[in-house]
């Protein structure tokens, strides 16, 4: 696969936003490129991969590392206009054009319009009804396991210093507004997997479009905080970053597919992945980065692990962990709501020290992650609930005559989980 297209994107980006990325050579190598044996990278605590395989495949590097340059320079350039709009501003003209049209909005800046026809924009390589198709059966998790484990996944993005220090910059992830990221990354990807989500007017749509008006705020703000050091980062939030997020779901059944010994999805799986990968286009993610097989898809994860200096720093990554997992996400919800929120804060606990330290609980102490006898105990019994309910659920959403039924299950539960979200604002508290 030729990625000169990618790296055409990263020249013109300089070209286009000289504000943003005139600092960034597009052929400069950042400090966070871990692209040597010497170097230590975040694969390295991973047992059983050979990393010097994957920095032998010349084509998959290049790929880490124009990805690595690659900002969203259509989304950046409305960020831009911050000054003149504020984000308020900003946020009510995206709603609009995204609900009704751009051509809704009073005096629509030329931006706006370049940044919903991006989006609008859908590739001949995205099937719709398979997207909808995969939104159907990847609800079931969004409504049945999403709300115990989105804050361990949320940690993940927290454990690398040149990964996490964008969202550090902003002072965005401290005390009670950890607690709101939390559910808005949860109540957007629940949006995008309602019926109809991802179609244009649909909520999953309009969410795409604010999470990535987010990024680029956030990303504005780095480079102008006076803290950025182009040298060492390269561009904040590039795109190689953004991949993992969108494709966690993915990779986790790419694992499980290959540990079957097979080679391909079958068709519920095919159509998740489908699912996922329009999900990441309408993120502002390039297809380079959204392989079809599972192979390739644990790939990519590999390769960026690969390629990315382990770097932790408690200051930025261990102040976000401690702060996202000390969070309440329902402070409001009664005495059985703390008692839920109880079992969930340690079964996402005990799931990020499984799936993201390799279950190595002294480094999770020394992040400040305690796990004591009694996250032990709340978590143990809740593995095979929550895992029985959602397979349970699978299969009678595959029984004729009761998949209808069990899916208006799913999404009233669905919707409910909504409501207990809150009203997303994904605003980037920076100054």
């Amino acid at each position: 696969m030729s990625h000169q297209a990618l790296q055409d994107r990263v020249r013109r980006q300089r070209e286009q936003l000289p504000d943003m990325y005139a600092a960034f050579g597009p052929e400069h190598l950042p400090e966070r490129l871990a692209l040597t044996l010497d170097d230590p990278s975040d694969l390295d605590d991973v047992k059983g991969v050979d990393r010097a395989e994957l920095l032998a495949d010349t084509e998959l590097m290049d790929l880490m590392v124009t990805a690595t340059r690659l900002g969203d320079a259509v989304a950046d350039a409305y960020a831009l206009l911050l000054p003149e709009h504020g984000m308020r501003g900003l946020i009510d003209m995206l709603q609009t054009a995204c609900r009704k049209g751009v051509d809704a909005v009073p005096d629509a800046p030329a931006e706006l319009r370049a940044f919903m026809a991006a989006m609008e924009d859908r590739p001949d390589w995205i099937d719709l009804d398979q997207v909808e198709e995969g939104a159907r059966w990847e609800r079931i998790n969004a409504a049945l396991l999403t709300p115990f484990v989105i804050r361990g996944a949320f940690l993940a993005t927290f454990l690398n210093a040149y990964a996490a220090l964008p969202m550090a910059i902003t002072g965005a992830l401290t005390g009670e507004t950890s607690a709101r990221r939390v559910k808005e990354t949860a109540a957007f990807f629940a949006a995008t997997v309602l019926p109809g989500g991802t179609a244009r007017n649909g909520p999953g749509f309009e969410a795409a479009a604010m999470v990535r008006l987010m990024h680029s705020a956030v990303r504005v703000h780095a480079t102008r905080s006076g803290r950025w050091n182009h040298d060492t980062h390269g561009p904040p939030i590039p795109q190689v970053d953004q991949m993992p997020a969108g494709l966690i779901s993915s990779f986790l059944m790419s694992v499980a597919t290959v540990k079957d010994g097979r080679d391909d999805f079958n068709t519920r799986e095919r159509a998740m992945i489908e699912l996922a990968r329009y999900r990441c286009f309408l993120l502002g993610l390039p297809v380079e980065l959204l392989p079809e097989d599972p192979h390739g898809v644990i790939r990519v994860f590999k390769a960026r692990a690969a390629t990315l200096r382990s770097s932790f720093d408690d200051d930025t990554c261990g102040a976000l962990v401690r702060a996202t997992l000390a969070a309440r996400l329902h402070p409001d919800a009664g005495r059985w709501g703390r008692a839920a929120e109880r079992f969930e804060r340690s079964f996402a606990t005990i799931t990020f020290v499984k799936a993201f330290l390799q279950g190595d609980y002294e480094r999770a102490e020394r992040m400040g992650v305690h796990v004591s006898r009694a996250d032990q105990l709340r978590a143990a019994p809740m593995l095979p609930f929550l895992i029985g309910r959602v397979l349970l659920v699978r299969k009678l959403a595959g029984v004729p005559g009761l998949g209808r039924v069990t899916d208006r299950y799913v999404v009233a539960t669905l919707r409910r989980r909504l409501r207990g979200y809150g009203h997303p604002e994904y605003v980037a508290r920076v100054g």
